[in-house]
């Protein structure tokens, strides 16, 4: 991994992936070789590189890690395309599509149905998500300083903008307030994580979820590559805004509760992602047969915030319908969640697409 330099104006340090070596005031994309397909064409990872002519961080940006889970995908375009990194220090490593061929095949999971993020560090001989974990740990993860891993809710589940992080280590705590969700989740390390796997190294890493697979979301692309900007700024990889930031202190949830479905059939909310819920007052949802003769109400467990909810009205027993993160105010966490929603909604907003 390399080491930060406290001398604000040394030079960068050149940094090599693959066999491309980047040199101080250089930017270049270069193509890793993840093996072949069966029709013996090359599978690539595309890694895009800026080195700064001065010393800093090593911070990698990542999408994709689960194929289907493409608004990082979109993030990390906006993102390059910013004249500000142009004033760059240190390294910035950015990997829009890390499980290429889940990717193609708008799959969460590799072909051989293993989920990438839970076969972290990989190794050499073992199956291909093991491979692919092993080498963009080796390529990307051990040569940073910082990581943020970009991700949705899965396959009909929308996930509010959040991110989840181990609020224990006071760096990632530091780098998770300055990103600029409404809402921080203490998610503990999961086997087999790249979070886990970066842990290991000492690298912070936040995780950023935000929408839904398969789906563009606007508001969560726009607050992705302004979260990523904020922690830059925050590691003096890129100067301060002009203009001091209206954005409040996020919330920290401790702690989340899935509610799931009591029987199957016929899904219907009756809150929204974000809506503010009470314990035994607020009705989640009603599920019924498809007659309407036999229905359940779903009351909320708990008091909190609406963080996930299944989008697909049709639910088998057991299925998690909604994610509820649990706050001591929740009526600040709402406001918060106002401020965050109006500050990116605006047709004209700096991040917004554009050709």
């Amino acid at each position: 991994m390399q080491s930060r330099s406290t001398d604000t104006r040394a030079l960068n340090t050149a940094i090599t992936i693959g066999n491309e070596t980047i040199l101080p005031g250089e930017r270049r994309t270069v193509d890793l070789e993840m093996g072949k397909l069966y029709t013996h064409s090359a599978a690539m990872m595309p890694v895009h590189v800026i080195c700064g002519r001065q010393a800093g961080p090593v911070l990698f940006v990542s999408a994709a890690i689960h194929g289907d889970e493409i608004n990082g995908v979109e993030i990390i375009r906006r993102l390059l395309r910013l004249p500000a990194l142009k004033r760059i220090k240190g390294t910035l490593i950015a990997v829009p599509i890390v499980n290429l061929l889940g990717f193609i095949s708008q799959s969460r999971y590799l072909p051989d149905r293993r989920d990438l993020n839970r076969s972290f560090p990989g190794s050499q001989s073992g199956s291909l998500a093991s491979r692919t974990a092993r080498q963009f740990m080796q390529e990307v993860v051990n040569q940073s300083t910082h990581g943020i891993d970009l991700h949705t809710g899965a396959i009909n589940r929308y996930n509010l903008p959040q991110i989840r992080a181990n609020l224990d280590d006071p760096e990632t705590l530091r780098l998770a307030n300055a990103f600029g969700t409404p809402v921080i989740l203490n998610s503990a390390l999961r086997d087999g994580s790249l979070r886990e796997a970066a842990a290991k190294k000492n690298i912070p890493i936040l995780l950023y979820e935000a929408g839904e697979a398969l789906r563009f979301d606007e508001v969560s692309i726009r607050g992705g590559v302004q979260g990523i900007l904020n922690v830059m700024r925050v590691l003096e990889m890129l100067p301060p805004p002009r203009k001091k930031s209206q954005m409040k202190e996020p919330m920290v949830a401790r702690s989340s509760t899935w509610v799931r479905a009591p029987q199957s059939g016929i899904f219907r909310a009756q809150v929204v992602e974000g809506a503010r819920v009470v314990k035994d007052k607020t009705l989640l949802a009603i599920i019924s047969d498809p007659f309407g003769e036999s229905e359940e109400e779903i009351w909320s467990p708990v008091s909190g915030l609406v963080i996930g909810q299944l989008k697909l009205p049709l639910v088998n027993e057991g299925d998690a319908l909604f994610n509820i993160a649990q706050f001591y105010r929740t009526d600040l966490v709402e406001d918060r969640l106002d401020a965050f929603n109006e500050s990116l909604e605006a047709e004209d907003h700096p991040f917004a697409d554009s050709v």
